[in-house]
């Protein structure tokens, strides 16, 4: 056999290594696979994964005949983590309006708990304002709390502490935090594909098979989902830094960074590594 015949063997065989590389990171990334990346700083694994299609992609000697399998795979996987980046922005907004909701709850159901304890005139007033607001647990336990002619009695007091539970329960939000948390950490593995993958792929001109694939794609589906097309214009031709400046310019990090105070690292170089060249 040849020389050129040996090296040719080896270059399938890597070929068909990155490809079941990308094929992993998308099942650790997808949101419905039990083994999911938990965090990117300690997940050595998802890591080396990300090396080696980055390497790959860098490294590989004669850009022009770069495998289109290999193409449009890396560039399937920077669009579907975008796109799940873009998901989890969805539902950090849906968590910071439960939030608010919640303490907005907590406010309420803080006054009623005054008005009932106090006996004050109004209290079976206090009671059915928030009724639509809680559950009959509480409702009732708010009940028992004004009718009760005794502060000292055991009823009242297991009555308070449930009530004053709630309202801590509602205003340190616990499981909302843990879920941000969680987001968190798959959008800093999503943003890291963004940074390693993306600006990898911009070295390498689009496979003409690739390119008239996703031509025809776009035409069909253009004028049902406009934001493709302008996905696809960034991205085309070369994957832009405009491509991670859509995730670094998202409302997840300006949410996160403002609102919710968590430490968002995302252009710090110890946490994520701004990649290649920009």
């Amino acid at each position: 056999m040849s020389r050129s015949g040996i090296v040719n063997v080896r270059m399938v065989i890597t070929e068909e290594k990155i490809l079941s590389n990308i094929d992993r990171v998308q099942k650790l990334i997808n949101p419905n696979n039990k083994k999911q990346i938990i965090q990117l700083e300690e997940d050595a694994y998802f890591k080396d994964l990300i090396e080696s299609i980055k390497t790959y992609l860098v490294e590989y000697p004669k850009k022009k005949n770069f495998p289109a399998s290999v193409y449009k795979a890396a560039y399937g996987l920077v669009e579907y983590a975008t796109n799940q980046f873009e998901e989890n922005t969805k539902k950090i907004e849906e968590l910071i309006r439960q939030r608010e909701k919640n303490i907005g709850l907590a406010a309420s159901l803080k006054d009623a708990l005054i008005a009932v304890e106090n006996k004050e005139d109004n209290w079976k007033e206090a009671i059915k304002n928030v009724s639509s607001q809680f559950p009959e647990d509480i409702v009732e336990t708010l009940g028992v709390i004004g009718r009760s002619k005794s502060d000292k009695s055991q009823n009242y007091q297991d009555a308070v502490k449930l009530i004053n539970a709630r309202i801590g329960n509602l205003e340190t939000n616990l499981h909302i935090e843990i879920d941000m948390e969680r987001i968190e950490d798959r959008s800093k593995a999503l943003s890291y594909i963004g940074i390693e993958v993306a600006d990898a792929l911009k070295l390498i001109p689009t496979p003409e098979e690739t390119l008239v694939e996703e031509v025809n794609e776009v035409e069909e589906i253009v004028e049902e989902r406009p934001e493709v097309k302008e996905y696809f214009e960034e991205t085309r031709v070369e994957v832009k830094p405009s491509l991670w400046q859509r995730i670094k310019n998202s409302k997840f990090v300006k949410t996160i960074s403002y609102i919710m105070k968590i430490e968002i690292t995302l252009t710090k170089p110890n946490a994520l590594p701004e990649g290649r060249g920009e």
